[in-house]
């Protein structure tokens, strides 16, 4: 008998692997935000527009 591929399943394979490591990536890409004081935040964007409006 002679080896025989299942070529679309393979291609399948492939895809479903890459897409894998492409959904890793996004998630690695995007950065994590710890201890953030949202408060503190929207006093400092205060300041500046009220630096910016004079």
């Amino acid at each position: 008998m002679t080896v025989t591929r299942l070529k679309r399943k393979h291609r399948k394979n492939i895809a479903r692997a890459n897409n894998k490591v492409q959904e890793i990536k996004d998630l690695l890409r995007t950065p994590v935000l710890k201890n953030v004081d949202i408060e503190e935040l929207k006093a400092s964007f205060n300041k500046s527009e009220a630096a910016k409006a004079e």
